[in-house]
């Protein structure tokens, strides 16, 4: 057994074998489980409480903006999916279909949505008729269906939970500005509720969205250096208004085509959250999206009122905090400890007979394991600062991670000595053109991750071709 793993028996060191580490998490730590279906997960009810408190937070800030929940059918049929050239083809090779109902063949084939911008589009052009109307800011929480070749638990599922928004607008401008509002909405969500920083930027042509002008991304970086797609919101223009006919009349009396955006997280940021944080005891959880930010753990139970005491504490927490009691009286204390840092609980509270005399609880925090005494009588007020606390420190320490795993790259040796003596996010200059992008991808495995707003200046040359360049990419391994 690795000295790192502790008494840790049933996951991988997470240095040895990062992604047996991560399988071993999602297993052990009760998130998801293996189906009957190759390539399709069930989420078990301490992942999907995960995913809730994450739609909880993202759907407050979409309404803020005034955003309204619909929902659309998951099939959509051929036709409507070939109206979009270059969506289509992005697409075909990742598309289920439907050719048969019941016992009859269709006459049309339905593809099982790997997205919603044909159907959405679809009802546009019914519902849309005057600039009045404007803008549409419509989204809809389901599920989506890709034949994903490699599969891996909540990163790369055929089946998989997100939320899609699709809206349109009177102008350009007002879209353009609308799909950088979410993207901001993505950042508060992954820095500020799950402790993870993004990278923000533009994708290039070749890495952005089939049937987009223009897609921006929020990127992470793992433990191991390799990236995650936090989330992406797209500027359609009028690529998909103008097949769909999505037109309204203009404050001039004439006929103009909406202006289209979409954006999209998904259950992957679940990964994300594990990848980023996790270690050799089990997943590490941020307060904000834990599904239980204390657990309570009473020592030595069955003497006097020790039981009781919890219970109250119990009642008392869970006025503000989501609180769980582990009074199981057929594990240890020993093996509860266990469960709840596996489960990745910020904050855990002993308390048993010698604490009650002393009207006192021990506190230990997942992140750190700092023991603290806290008072009875000042408990909820230490937990409150605890959580922020930990948050923080959670967050700094990825953001200290992706500080030492960004480097610079004048020319392709660099490049690929970069990702292989210190896997992550490699900063260049590029000239622009699609072959010295693919050429970069073929020679170190790592495509383009964005074009990141706050652009930077290495070198007047290209990384790949030497020519001149004036855009700074960040490049990197993904997930």
């Amino acid at each position: 057994m690795s000295k790192k793993k502790g008494f840790v028996n049933d996951i991988t060191d997470i240095d040895e074998n990062f992604a047996q580490w991560y399988t071993d998490i999602v297993l052990k730590a009760e998130l998801a489980d293996y189906t009957a279906v190759k390539g399709f997960i069930a989420i078990r009810p301490y992942g999907y409480a995960i995913w809730e408190n994450i739609q909880k937070y993202a759907d407050e800030s979409f309404k803020k903006l005034g955003v309204e929940n619909v929902s659309m059918p998951v099939l959509i049929p051929e036709s409507l999916l070939s109206k979009e050239k270059d969506h289509v083809e992005g697409f075909a090779p990742e598309v289920a279909w439907v050719t048969i109902g019941g016992e009859e063949e269709l006459e049309e084939k339905l593809c099982v949505r790997p997205t919603s911008e044909t159907i959405f589009s679809t009802m546009y052009s019914k519902w849309l008729s005057s600039w009045r109307d404007l803008p549409f800011l419509y989204n809809q929480w389901c599920s989506v269906l890709r034949w994903e070749k490699e599969t891996r638990p909540f990163l790369r599922s055929r089946e998989f939970l997100w939320q899609e928004g699709h809206t349109i607008h009177e102008t350009a401008e007002e879209a353009k500005k609308f799909t950088l509002d979410m993207l901001e909405v993505y950042a508060d969500v992954i820095e500020n509720l799950l402790a993870i920083p993004v990278l923000k930027g533009r994708k290039t042509k070749k890495e952005q969205f089939a049937g987009a002008e223009a897609t921006y991304t929020v990127e992470t970086l793992m433990h191991d250096g390799r990236a995650l797609q936090g989330g992406t919101s797209h500027y359609f223009g009028q690529n998909f208004t103008k097949p769909f006919d999505v037109k309204f009349q203009n404050r001039n009396g004439e006929q103009e085509y909406a202006y289209q955006t979409s954006w999209g997280i998904s259950t992957r940021l679940i990964g994300a959250v594990i990848m980023a944080h996790g270690d050799n005891r089990g997943l590490k959880l941020p307060p904000y999206v834990a599904p239980i930010q204390v657990v309570i753990v009473p020592i030595a139970q069955e003497k006097g009122n020790v039981l009781e005491e919890a219970r109250k504490l119990e009642g008392k927490l869970k006025e503000k905090f989501r609180v769980k009691l582990d009074d199981r009286d057929n594990y240890s204390v020993g093996y509860k400890f266990n469960d709840g840092e596996m489960k990745g609980v910020p904050v855990r509270v002993e308390m048993g007979p010698k604490e009650l005399e002393n009207n006192e609880v021990t506190i230990t925090r997942r992140d750190t394991f700092e023991k603290v005494t806290v008072s009875l009588d000042n408990l909820e007020e230490e937990i409150e600062k605890l959580l922020k606390d930990i948050h923080t420190n959670m967050f700094n320490i990825c953001k200290e991670r992706m500080t030492n795993k960004t480097t610079v790259a004048h020319n392709m040796d660099e490049l690929k000595k970069n990702l292989e003596e210190n896997q992550g996010y490699v900063k260049t200059m590029w000239c622009g053109s699609q072959e010295c992008e693919d050429k970069v991808k073929e020679l170190t495995g790592a495509p383009s991750r964005c074009i990141p707003f706050e652009q930077e200046h290495i070198s007047d040359t290209c990384v790949c071709c030497g020519k001149k360049a004036d855009t700074m990419v960040v490049w990197g391994r993904q997930y």
